[in-house]
């Protein structure tokens, strides 16, 4: 499996690109602002067609190249309900010191010509790869995260799943909740329901910040400390 993340734009916001392998279909997650050249890169240098990009929730750190990536690609992008319109108004999930910092700049929005709706649980097979949708409510209404097989088939048997994970948890923090759209009693039940289930060998690629993974967080993030602890889902062999 080819995952090639960097930094994008002034909030310096994780996009991903991930593919089987060079010279193949790939999918792009969260192409934020300034994403777009980065993007450019990779494919060129794996020889990549990007057919989908996914968007974990509608922050404008995090879908401002959806429509320029997915226009260029004639690729399908992907977002919860909850946060679709966030596509065509962002500034409707901004604060208000984001939002009067990029006062004065002249700016159109407009969704994708091709734009599909997320589920809960819902089984996604694109470029070769199958990701499992989760709704992660809490930072906004309509977050998801999106977790891929990885494991034995591709030598590191030590990993089950590798999960994008938006702007749920970090390493050591979590997703802030005093946005528009944002909730923490909403957050803390996502953690409990859809984090602390999870195999602790799973890999979490956050939106911003370094990688960590399940087993970590659930060990050492205070914020998933005082939580009605669930039982760890099995480790699965592939």
């Amino acid at each position: 499996m080819l995952i090639a993340g960097f930094p994008a734009g002034p909030w310096g916001t994780n996009c991903y690109v991930v593919a089987t392998g060079p010279g193949s279909e790939c999918v792009v997650v969260d192409p934020g602002k300034d994403a777009a050249s980065g993007v450019a890169d990779v494919v060129r240098e794996h020889k990549l067609k990007p057919v989908s990009v996914l968007v974990t929730h509608g922050h404008i750190d995090h879908m401002w190249c959806v429509a320029p990536v997915a226009g260029s690609y004639d690729a399908t992008a992907w977002i919860h309900p909850d946060d679709r319109h966030l596509l065509t108004d962002p500034m409707a999930g901004m604060s208000r010191e984001t939002s009067q910092m990029l006062l004065g700049g002249s700016y159109e929005w407009a969704e994708p010509d091709d734009v599909r709706e997320l589920a809960d649980a819902q089984r996604l097979e694109l470029a070769g790869l199958e990701f499992v949708v989760d709704h992660t409510p809490g930072h906004t209404q309509g977050s998801v995260t999106f977790r891929t097989s990885y494991g034995a088939a591709h030598g590191q048997p030590e990993v089950s799943e590798v999960m994008f994970a938006g702007d749920l948890i970090f390493k050591g923090s979590i997703g802030r909740t005093d946005l528009p759209g944002g909730d923490h009693p909403t957050m803390l039940r996502t953690l409990a329901a859809k984090v602390l289930p999870l195999a602790d060998d799973i890999v979490v690629l956050p939106g911003h910040g370094e990688q960590t993974s399940i087993g970590l967080e659930r060990a050492t993030n205070p914020y998933l400390q005082d939580l009605p602890e669930a039982p760890a889902a099995p480790t699965r062999g592939l």
